[in-house]
């Protein structure tokens, strides 16, 4: 088709994209320091270099998890291609536009779509699922962990022990705490450890997946789906179905 066909639409509002590419860049920075946590030991990372490493963690994951808030409010309240009923695979009609747009790929004849299409739907939920565990399994652990909000102060209160102003505990020591007491929440944090370095393999997967995706699309179809998420417009050969969707 020729180039004089395709037509500029307006797709993702400022506000999505602003949250992509904070999501991109902080979960790309807790990765590496995620990757440099776990591989401490090869590293020579012990005592204060680790408290650090986990600290800067923690506060690239606070922006983490503000950003994802707001999308996920952002969802309620944002533009028709922002909206859940743009995101979810679910919803009347959902079955039969994904098997469309499977046949559509098969034949050599692709549909294409202002927002997500249907099997992007599905790589997006499940990317918004981990990046929802994560954050919330962060959250814990900080607490745990080096005794930041919004758990910190309970987590000390519990384990300080008798006579120790849980205000004053440090992190990467045992010093002023009750062994029992810390033993019982090493325990309670565990599954949360667990859940959050599963997650995190999961998430490096399913980023790695949507890059790939992305770059298939742009190459086989065109449309601009990387510059899109910087300028905001998708350029397309022919009308996309979801166009006066509402």
């Amino acid at each position: 088709m020729s180039s004089q066909n395709y037509q500029s639409y307006k797709a993702w509002d400022r506000t999505t994209r602003i949250f992509h590419w904070v999501n991109v860049l902080s979960l790309f920075t807790m990765i590496v320091l995620g990757l440099i946590i776990l591989n401490g030991d090869n590293f020579g990372l012990e005592g204060e270099g680790k408290v650090f490493m986990k600290t800067v963690h923690v506060l690239v994951g606070y922006v983490f998890v503000i950003n994802l808030a707001w999308r996920i409010i952002w969802a309620f309240i944002g533009t028709k291609s922002a909206r859940w009923s743009s995101i979810l695979p679910i919803g009347k009609g959902y079955l039969s536009s994904l098997k469309a747009f499977i046949a559509g790929e098969k034949s050599g004849k692709p549909l294409y779509y202002l927002g997500h299409n249907p099997l992007g739907r599905i790589a997006v939920t499940l990317l918004l699922i981990l990046c929802i565990s994560q954050a919330t399994t962060g959250l814990v652990i900080a607490g745990t962990d080096i005794y930041f909000p919004p758990f910190g102060a309970m987590i000390t209160e519990w384990i300080a022990a008798p006579g120790v102003d849980p205000s004053t505990l440090v992190a990467g020591t045992k010093d002023m705490v009750d062994p029992e007491a810390y033993k019982e929440m090493r325990a309670f944090r565990s599954p949360y450890i667990n859940l959050h370095v599963y997650g995190f393999y999961a998430i490096c997967v399913m980023v790695s997946v949507h890059i790939l995706a992305v770059i298939s699309a742009e190459v086989k179809q065109g449309g601009g789906l990387i510059s899109a998420m910087i300028t905001g417009k998708k350029v397309l050969p022919k009308e996309p179905v979801d166009l006066d969707q509402g």
